[in-house]
């Protein structure tokens, strides 16, 4: 235990297949998923809720359809606890990266959408009065490894290109202006961050005002027909729908798979609340533009977050035997980029997510089973890209699927 250790706050491994240790969110009271008690029909299917399925749930009864949603766990404590909630609307592959996987055009309309999905976000919580810690923030992309100033120049070229925010800062701006030393930046508005797990309770509780039922289960057999889904629990139970939508993390049903889709294991520290003075200036997103980055934050309680060290493996055993040292790595990390930082650890955890090998998300109709959607693969961008799967999803149920909505196709080809 750290010195001045408070109850709640301990490095122990308490995990499941999802996730392990504890991140400092708030956990919402919200009501329990209930096991049914017979089965059931509705309108709309939703399987998994943690937040990409709180957000289909919210927007989808918002459109007035009747919503099932299922969970095989408590709600909301699996990959949703370990996120770290940096909403932001860059990409984990740069613009030039994805421009030369996709072409500039539809590289800059995945940018644009990511940038529309975080202001979409913001909104939704204003306008439902969501308190989770929701704050707008700016995002400082580091040079950083292979990554040198030639590089941040020319990304910061291409955004200038295709219209987006931000602005270049040299060693001496970047040194002036935050006190980091390293060769280049961009700095870019339009982000911003929250407490993941009190935003997905907020949203299951709007949804469950409004009449979506919450029920506790392992979905398991999906049987597809012209008109209906039929979904059968482990218990024997069926759910019969008019679609379904599955959002269950990185663990995909048998159903779904992609040949783009890998997992990936991520670590992350929480600091003890640090003196605001200690802070470094307006609180901004920190990332790195190396391959495998390091990412920082602030929280609402003056917590500073630093994660990274992603390894390209889901096994949980393998997760947890490195966790202790990877954690020591992101403490040492922590003192070298921030020494002003007080470095006593209150939350360690680690978790697994899944990523693609084009850098954008799996979002849309799983390919050979009528009336089943899918949304997976988020990378680093998992809120932001939650939030656009919630509209994409919506607005293909209602029969208005847009012709960009392929670039996130389930079956679309493998970049060469």
């Amino acid at each position: 235990m750290a010195p001045d250790q408070q109850p709640g706050e301990s490095e122990t491994l308490a995990h499941d297949d999802l996730r392990e240790g504890r991140a400092p969110w708030i956990h919402p009271d919200v009501p329990r998923f209930v096991a049914p008690r017979e089965s059931l029909t509705c309108d709309v299917a939703v399987v998994g809720a943690g937040i990409t399925g709180s957000l289909v749930a919210e927007h989808l009864s918002a459109r007035g359809l009747n919503v099932v949603l299922i969970d095989r766990e408590q709600a909301s404590h699996g990959s949703t606890a370990a996120s770290t909630a940096m909403l932001q609307w860059e990409i984990d592959r740069s613009l030039v990266e994805l421009t030369e996987l996709h072409g500039f055009e539809r590289a800059v309309r995945a940018y644009r959408l990511s940038l529309a999905a975080v202001a979409g976000l913001r909104g939704l919580i204003n306008g439902l009065g969501l308190a989770c810690a929701f704050r707008p923030r700016s995002t400082l992309y580091l040079a950083a490894g292979a990554a040198g100033p030639d590089d941040i120049a020319a990304e910061f070229a291409l955004r200038r290109r295709a219209g987006l925010p931000g602005r270049h800062l040299d060693f001496g701006a970047l040194r002036r202006s935050f006190d980091i030393d390293r060769a280049a930046a961009i700095l870019s508005p339009g982000s911003a961050e929250a407490d993941p797990m009190a935003l997905a309770g907020g949203l299951t509780g709007i949804a469950a005002g409004r009449g979506v039922r919450r029920i506790a289960g392992d979905a398991r057999d999906f049987d597809a027909t012209d008109r209906m889904v039929h979904i059968g629990l482990a218990d024997g139970h069926e759910i019969e729908a008019r679609h379904a939508v599955l959002a269950t993390g990185y663990v995909m049903p048998d159903v779904v798979s992609s040949a783009l889709h890998t997992v990936t294991s991520t670590f992350a520290i929480a600091t003890r609340p640090q003196s605001p003075a200690r802070l470094w200036r307006d609180r901004v997103l920190i990332w790195e533009a190396s391959q495998v980055y390091h990412y920082l934050r602030t929280t609402a309680d003056d917590r500073i977050i630093i994660g990274g060290g992603d390894e390209p493996y889901g096994d949980q055993d393998r997760r947890i035997g490195e966790a202790a040292g990877k954690h020591a790595a992101l403490r040492a990390m922590l003192s070298a980029f921030w020494p002003r930082a007080h470095g006593d650890i209150a939350f360690a955890w680690s978790g697994a997510f899944g990523q693609t090998a084009d850098g954008l998300p799996l979002i849309g109709p799983v390919p050979g089973r009528r009336r089943i959607l899918a949304a997976y693969g988020y990378g680093g961008n998992g809120i932001t890209f939650s939030f656009l799967a919630s509209r994409m999803i919506g607005a293909m149920i209602a029969g208005d699927a847009a012709p960009w909505h392929e670039d996130f196709a389930l079956d679309r080809d493998r970049p060469r």
